[in-house]
């Protein structure tokens, strides 16, 4: 497929404006394809070429102001519009699509456990084409009105309200003027609850298979929707643009949730079959608030161009975070996003694959939609968080007001937006874009504290890095009526780096922490004092907030190999069991496991780390005997069966189906508890079909799934490797499910002849399956726990000879580096 060019793009912009599209779908044609026709009115504003993007399984018909035109000339995904006259046209497309098993384009998925069948779209970055035809490319912005016939059974959604016609035949309200890829239809027999806000439809929607649980948590999901929705009217003086507001939680989804006005669409995993904690419930909310606030960043105003991606992800990951916390019950939302999302941007701009938060140009499509990292959503939200920090929220809110009244349903760039912030301030944010936005890396600051006269003390900050930053330093001394064991805080200092003259702190503290409150996105280091009171009091500390920081700062020294991995699993097992707050426990347990014990100590030391995951698991078990605190109990559980080196006590608990003091075994547990059982080889296919049989969901064929690729069997690894890389049938989450189960470190004798096979097989799947399998390949089914010299030479001989496609080689790029470190981290 020919991937569309910054400088195509460009072309096309200034030759058309394009007005209108007419789309009617009908879903009653099979189970492989759909028919789609497009009616698009567009303006040609001189004499000239060019192109519309489209791509079906048969090209019937196209017309161009009724003059036909040759399917034969459709190349690849381009059928030609040549000599165009200035004026208006009107371009005809009828074609047959193809449904997606990959979650890009039309996705069909059959529930397993009723027979109902769901479709819906996603059509981001390019997959409008895959759909109906269209000119696609952000700044072409139209009026979309859709038609959709289906089974009579089933409910139709879409950007606007939908009217039922009868006999299967729907019809979507007018858009306004929004971009191609936000264009979206959500189709099947639904389980909807709708209620009104502020005179606004609202409604959610699931499987009907999931309705129990989707009515379980209403009320929670509209009060959070509500108290964001009315939380932005307060932020933003540009009402919501859209009629109606619906959330449909769909089926295979590949993203976490997906903007389209009116229509937000998400993964139907935060439709909870099983207990989840409550920092789970927080980072559903969270998605919700995200979400929303795209409603104006991103479809209200939109980029011109993919090399503004943070002008959409950016900004509703920061208003996500922040609208949470001051309009809901989680109060405390930048910790799980200080321990957990930020090292997601940490690690991603350290690689090679590493680019601006706001790059200087995206040659293409393909490019563009690598872009969608750890840097584009945690590290451009830091970057934002440090401006409303360094510009004051009354000038940043008025600044971004400004931005919606010049450009709302239009496009527009960085330089458009930069120039909205300093209509508002004195401040020069010309420059503080030019510092923060174009340039990579992650700064690093180190204190160095002085003894002075008189027995007081300065600090000078060392500054790795070019970015400025306002920070504040926390100063800590012991708590000595409670004999040492927690710190308090004496005084929180603002500091400017680069620094220009020492910092007065008075006494010397027992713990100096720079960017206390998190203000920045930067790497911190301690001085030797503060990092032995670290070691002795870390969950001493007042703040959870201050404990992410420094959590951070442990996890970033361990990957730099300043810290041995050992000492991070030690400093977890003294303090987690007296952590009160789920998603610092969380996150520290998923470095924990993730890194620590699966990457980064050697083979030999794995089973002790193990072993002191372990037992700290059993601390955390033994303190919520009480039930006082079911979330904390349930991570320890969930972390006690990964870590299990031995099967008796686990599989136990499957027998029994419970934990003894609780909880009982729901389907999540169950699945969890077989999937290391048979890592262990300490189940069978019959217990695995056995399972499948009492849970026959979606969720279980992926348990399932998972299970079997993870039995230590030749034949299991060979029928999961030829299901992956051979037969090309399964769905995107199959997939996933099959290669998170084949790759175990106990098993990597088992496992060796896979690893050289696994780049040759991969880059060929990359390129029949498209970017979605390609991401999945190179995320999932990587090697990733072969780490050794050979398995890194495999890899940068596949990069230099084998011509992976741009998904598969950016997963390559990061997970060779990640290699790398994992080497290095052992060597250190």
């Amino acid at each position: 497929m020919s991937v569309l060019t910054r400088d195509e793009a460009q072309t096309r912009a200034k030759l058309l404006d394009v007005h209108h599209y007419a789309i009617a779908l009908d879903l009653t044609t099979g189970d492989e394809t759909f028919a789609s026709r497009t009616v698009v009115r567009f303006t040609a504003r001189t004499e000239a070429d060019t192109f519309v993007e489209l791509k079906p399984a048969e090209l019937r018909e196209a017309t161009l102001d009724g003059r036909p035109l040759d399917p034969e000339t459709l190349q690849e995904n381009r059928l030609p519009l040549k000599g165009l006259s200035a004026g208006e046209h009107e371009l005809r497309i009828d074609a047959v699509m193809r449904y997606s098993r990959t979650g890009e384009g039309m996705h069909r998925f059959t529930d397993p456990s009723d027979g109902e069948t769901y479709v819906y779209t996603q059509l981001f970055l390019d997959d409008v084409q895959r759909v109906f035809s269209a000119f696609d490319q952000p700044d072409l912005k139209a009026v979309f009105d859709l038609s959709v016939k289906a089974p009579e059974d089933w409910t139709v959604l879409a950007n606007g309200i939908t009217t039922d016609l009868g006999d299967g035949h729907w019809q979507a309200a007018s858009t306004p003027l929004i971009s191609t890829y936000l264009v979206a239809v959500a189709a099947g027999p639904w389980h909807s609850v709708r209620t009104e806000h502020r005179g606004l439809p609202f409604g959610i929607h699931c499987r009907r298979s999931l309705a129990p649980y989707l009515d379980q948590d209403a009320d929670e999901l509209f009060e959070i929707t509500k108290q964001c929705y009315d939380r932005y009217h307060e932020k933003f003086e540009e009402p919501y643009p859209f009629d109606s507001y619906d959330q449909a939680f769909v089926p295979e989804f590949n993203a976490g949730a997906m903007e389209n006005p009116g229509l937000v669409t998400f993964r139907d995993e935060y439709v909870y079959r099983s207990a989840v904690t409550d920092t789970e419930r927080q980072t559903r909310a969270m998605v919700i608030a995200h979400e929303m606030a795209h409603m104006w960043f991103g479809d209200l105003v939109t980029l011109r161009w993919w090399d503004d991606i943070w002008l959409n992800e950016s900004f509703a990951e920061y208003m996500g975070y922040q609208t949470l916390t001051e309009a809901t019950r989680f109060t405390d939302t930048w910790v799980d996003f200080g321990v957990m999302r930020k090292g997601w941007g940490y690690d991603a701009d350290q690689r090679p694959s590493t680019h601006p938060v706001a790059p200087e140009a995206v040659d293409d499509t393909a490019s563009a939609l690598l872009n969608f990292d750890g840097i584009s959503y945690a590290k451009g939200a830091s970057a934002l968080r440090q401006l409303v920090t360094w510009l004051g929220e009354k000038d940043f809110l008025a600044g971004i007001n400004t931005h919606f009244a010049r450009h709302r349903f239009a496009n527009a760039t960085l330089a458009d937006f930069i120039d909205s912030l300093a209509s508002a301030t004195e401040r020069d944010v010309h420059a503080w874009a030019d510092t923060w936005l174009r340039t990579t890396g992650v700064d690093t600051l180190r204190p160095v504290v002085t003894r002075g006269e008189e027995g007081t003390y300065t600090l000078q900050v060392e500054h790795k890095g070019s970015r400025p930053h306002r920070i504040a330093v926390g100063l800590y001394d012991q708590d000595v009526a409670d004999e040492g064991r927690h710190l308090v805080l004496r005084d929180r200092l603002d500091l400017d780096i680069p620094q220009s003259t020492p910092l007065p702190i008075g006494k010397r503290p027992t713990l100096l922490l720079l960017n206390d409150a998190d203000l920045t996105y930067t790497k911190v280091r301690f001085d030797t004092e503060s990092f032995k009171a670290v070691t002795e009091s870390l969950s001493g500390l007042p703040s959870p907030l201050t404990r992410a920081v420094v959590w951070n700062a442990l996890r970033d020294a361990v990957r730099d190999g300043e810290l041995p991995p050992t000492a991070y699993l030690d400093a977890a097992r003294a303090h987690l069991p007296h952590e009160t707050d789920l998603a610092l426990v969380q996150g520290v347990l998923a470095f924990a496991s993730t890194y620590v014990t699966d990457r980064y100590v050697t083979p030999e030391q794995r089973p002790a780390a193990l072993t002191t995951l372990s037992s700290l698991c059993r601390d955390l078990i033994r303190r919520t005997e009480d039930g006082d605190n079911p979330g904390l109990r349930l991570i320890a559980v969930r972390h006690c069966i990964d870590a299990a080196a031995h099967p008796d006590t686990i599989a136990a608990w499957l027998a029994d189906g419970t934990v003894p003091g609780g909880p009982e075994l729901d389907p999540e547990l169950r699945w969890r508890v077989l999937a290391r059982l048979a890592v262990l080889g300490a189940t069978d296919e019959s217990a695995i079909a056995a399972e499948l049989a009492r849970d026959p969901s979606a969720t279980g064929q992926e348990g399932a799934a998972r299970c079997r690729a993870a039995l230590p069997t030749e034949d299991a690894k060979a029928q999961a490797w030829e299901a992956m890389f051979t037969r090309d049938d399964l769905s995107n989450y199959l997939f996933t499910a099959t290669a998170q189960g084949f790759w175990q470190p106990e098993q990597s004798d088992l496992v060796r002849q896979y690893v050289p096979r696994y780049y040759e097989d991969a880059v060929a799947l990359a390129a029949r399956r498209g970017p979605a399998i390609a991401d999945a390949a190179g995320r999932w089914a990587f090697p990733d726990h072969a780490i050794d010299e050979d398995n890194q030479a495999l890899g940068q001989a596949c990069l230099r000879d084998a011509d992976p496609t741009p998904a598969l080689r950016r997963k390559l790029i990061d997970q060779l580096d990640d290699l790398g470190r994992a080497l290095r981290v052992r060597q250190a």
